[in-house]
């Protein structure tokens, strides 16, 4: 072989390697991010979005009985983020959400994206959680509604630092909107806690439905998060993490 061509070849396999150093593909995913039903910083938001190397995301809106899932016969996304906290969704939407999941399309469930449909019941089996907008009864037991609070400096310990979403990931504090007083499935896999009085102590964890990988990240309220090299780090990452199969 000429040895341009060995220089060559070495240089793009090293390319490679470094690309995929942290356990993730070297090839860029499109990523949609759907937002809808609650106000943010849009522009540090996106901007966030669209420093992530690796990801080419693209910003959807999503309102009630419309868009996004309506269609998923093109469906071009390997990652969804829901930073939405749309009501309502209908039944085909419902059914095209969960074929997604069933051919392996990650999500990542964030902040407010917690108390996103809630009167879809299959919706707490895949985030992990049921953020109680009212008081509720159901199946015969109180749930009282859950609680938040924002402008908080909310100190967060990584649970599991083996985790790939937390590789790089120290522990570190945010001046975030805590949540507090949602359901927890069983199964789901700790990552991130919380030990603020106002915050729940679980607020970052992974788990799997049907074929999917599943990660819902509470913190994200705002420029404080957004601003954050390790709550950066942590979503990006868990992008990559749901993206692969």
């Amino acid at each position: 072989m000429h040895v341009k061509s060995v220089i060559a070849l070495f240089i793009l396999g090293a390319a490679a390697l470094s690309l995929i150093g942290n356990g993730f593909a070297e090839d860029t995913l499109k990523v949609a991010v759907v937002t809808g039903g609650h106000s943010y910083e849009k522009k540090p938001f996106e901007a966030m979005f669209r420093n992530f190397e690796g990801l080419e995301c693209v910003f959807l809106e999503m309102e009630d009985q419309r868009g996004i899932f309506e269609d998923i016969s093109q469906w071009p996304y390997k990652a969804v983020v829901l930073y939405n906290m749309t009501r309502e969704i209908s039944e085909k939407q419902q059914e095209n959400f969960i074929k997604l999941l069933e051919q392996g399309v990650g999500f990542v469930v964030l902040h407010h994206a917690i108390a996103a449909f809630p009167d879809w019941p299959e919706y707490r089996k895949i985030a992990g959680t049921k953020y109680w907008l009212e008081d509720t009864v159901e199946n015969g037991v109180m749930h009282p509604k859950s609680q938040w609070e924002e402008g908080v400096d909310m100190r967060l310990h990584v649970e599991d630092p083996a985790h790939p979403i937390m590789a790089g990931v120290n522990d570190f504090t945010v001046h975030d909107e805590t949540y507090k007083g949602y359901d927890l499935e069983p199964d789901n896999h700790l990552i991130l806690s919380c030990g603020e009085p106002g915050s729940q102590k679980e607020v970052a964890w992974t788990r799997t439905y049907r074929n999917a990988k599943i990660c819902l990240i509470q913190p994200g309220h705002g420029s404080g998060a957004y601003s954050n090299e390790n709550f950066q780090r942590m979503l990006r990452q868990a992008i990559q993490w749901v993206a692969l199969k």
